[in-house]
């Protein structure tokens, strides 16, 4: 499909909301960490046309590697689930227009599936061996996720470090339709990616956001954003927070950390956030769209 040129990432965990798709040209749902009582009532409210993203299962982590973590934090090992083949069939029903992943590529099988109900299938890469093999197996389009990207990164697998390429470098490796993801804070990135950019970050302080009070304090401040794997027990980038700062060196966990630190600050933004706007989605969206000169004379 063709795309605006900005578009509303998939921010799971609270960010996005149906009323933030709705707001603004063209958003994805993001449906990889609610129930699937929650994604089934958000993908009935969300208007077309929209996007929806699930997260792909992976292999588990080494269990060596959480009971040492969960002891080292004096928790029991959460018991943990894979809801993914339920969330797929609800997509498969509802049809947006993209269905994109996370954390892995669709199989062959499932684009198929995807493009029989009516939608597009997109895959997240994030280094040049995903964007080959997503190729391969014919999505429809790969987003394009730069170092500078706010959130998990979206590496196939948890256990490698995050690639480190420019986000323009991935993208001239790309032979089909891209979306460019990271690090996108004002027009001036808009107009020079050239290619629709996804952007997540930039829509946290949105009235239509579902960020929280406390984490819309945590944006304002000026803690710094750091890639740990502190957050989740796979990399991502976020405020930085006392636990951060204590555990810098965490083996890769997921999906077992998360649980077992439920009670930590646990804001994910990208690098260099600046001053973050505050306003309805709609004027975020046209700041983006802005042109640069527009943008510094309404600044």
């Amino acid at each position: 499909m063709d795309f605006p040129r900005v578009i509303a990432a998939p921010m799971a965990g609270g960010p996005s909301t149906p009323a933030l798709v709705n707001a603004v040209e063209f958003g994805f749902i993001a449906l990889g960490t609610c129930s699937v009582d929650q994604a089934r009532e958000w993908l009935a409210e969300c208007e077309p046309p929209f996007g929806a993203n699930l997260f792909v299962p992976q292999p588990k982590p080494l269990p060596d590697d959480v009971l040492t973590v969960a002891g080292h934090l004096g928790k029991e090992v959460p018991d943990v689930a894979s809801d993914y083949a339920e969330k797929f069939a609800l997509v498969l029903d509802a049809a947006p227009a993209v269905v994109s992943s996370t954390f892995g590529c669709f199989t062959e099988e499932e684009i198929a599936q995807l493009h029989a109900a009516g939608s597009e299938a997109w895959a997240t890469v994030t280094n040049p061996a995903e964007i080959a093999e997503a190729e391969r197996r014919g999505v429809d389009g790969v987003i394009v996720q730069g170092p500078r990207a706010g959130g998990h990164r979206g590496s196939w697998s948890q256990h490698d470090e995050p690639d480190q390429r420019a986000l323009e470098e991935l993208l001239a490796l790309v032979d089909g339709p891209a979306i460019a993801a990271g690090g996108v804070r004002g027009p001036e990135d808009v107009a020079k990616l050239g290619v629709p950019v996804a952007c997540g970050t930039a829509f946290l302080l949105a009235d239509e956001a579902g960020t929280s009070e406390h984490n819309r304090e945590l944006l304002r401040s000026d803690a710094p954003a750091v890639v740990s794997r502190a957050f989740s027990g796979r990399w991502a980038s976020g405020v930085e927070t006392a636990f951060t700062r204590a555990h810098p060196d965490l083996p890769p966990t997921y999906p077992y950390l998360r649980p077992m630190t439920k009670d930590n600050d646990y804001c994910l933004v990208g690098a260099d956030r600046g001053e973050l706007m505050a306003a309805p989605a709609r004027e975020i969206e046209q700041m983006l769209t802005s042109s640069p000169s527009e943008a510094m004379f309404e600044a």
